[in-house]
């Protein structure tokens, strides 16, 4: 099977309608919000759409469909109101992903907001693991690396591994790799020997296979800027040699991308999905 690459979408217009976007760009993967990101209602969706949605996404053959959380979120907050409304944004977001066969869910855990970073981290822990203990569900959690900005918890890998340590089993099935975000954060992964380091430092906290998921991102900022501004395929600090060589290492190959580029109109995803195909045919 080729490798699994697809879009971040929209659900203008119904859920469902998500995934005919995504194969009318001739996507086999797909991310999308389950509902606005940028408030806090959420309403339950109808079962038939819900029906709709699970039909589709066999007859299209789309995995995995991933679900973004909220850009609302923080689970490392000081701040017991937006603590306790996050913990209960990301259980429906769960529950949503479940009723609609999603094979993830895909967190930012948070900002330390002027915190101590380390008393912030226990703070997500602690979070996830109310969230464990208040259900269970098919859909796997997956962690995001963040791109080193000011009050991030888990720009680093072993950051991301501490929490997933400290969280009971079940939930967090692994993380998403975003390229621009490590590139920020001043991962180098442009160079064999970047990399070569990136696969040794997550293989000491975890199995390279909880790399789930790859954001598959270009970077507008410069290495380390710890600024996160994504950017198209080729356009930006990584570059396509520097995408291709990460894509095609032997650590990330069989690992399923999403892209979450720039998007004016779809000729944007075409031409971006276009490059991606590109850089996972050869090894470089």
């Amino acid at each position: 099977m080729s490798r699994r690459i697809g879009v971040h979408i929209s659900i203008a217009g119904g859920i469902d309608k998500g995934l005919e976007r995504a194969a009318k760009l001739g996507c086999s993967a797909v991310q999308m919000f389950s509902h606005n990101p940028r408030g806090w209602a959420f309403g339950k969706r109808p079962a038939e759409e819900n029906e709709r949605f699970r039909a589709l996404k066999k007859s299209l053959d789309i995995s995995p469909v991933v679900i973004h959380t909220s850009y609302l979120i923080n689970l490392a907050s000081a701040n017991d109101e937006l603590l306790d409304k996050s913990v209960r944004m990301v259980i429906s977001e769960l529950n949503a992903a479940d009723d609609l066969d999603a094979e993830y869910v895909v967190i930012h855990t948070g900002s330390a907001s002027g915190d101590n970073p380390d008393a912030a981290r226990k703070r997500a822990a602690k979070a996830l693991g109310m969230i464990a203990g208040s259900g269970r569900w098919q859909t796997g959690l997956l962690l995001e690396n963040t791109a080193g900005e000011r009050g991030d918890v888990t720009s680093r890998i072993r950051d991301i591994a501490e929490l997933m340590d400290l969280v009971p089993s079940g939930l967090i099935k692994g993380i998403c790799f975003d390229t621009c975000h490590a590139f920020s954060a001043g991962y180098d992964i442009i160079t064999d020997s970047g990399i070569d380091s990136l696969c040794r430092e997550i293989s000491s906290c975890m199995d390279i296979g909880s790399v789930r998921l790859i954001h598959l991102n270009d970077s507008k900022k410069p290495f380390g800027a710890g600024v996160d501004r994504h950017e198209h395929l080729g356009e930006g600090s990584i570059g396509l040699k520097g995408l291709k060589r990460f894509v095609s290492h032997a650590c990330f190959r069989e690992v399923p991308l999403i892209l979450e580029t720039p998007k004016k109109t779809d000729e944007d995803d075409l031409r971006n999905l276009k490059l991606a195909r590109n850089l996972t045919k050869v090894k470089y």
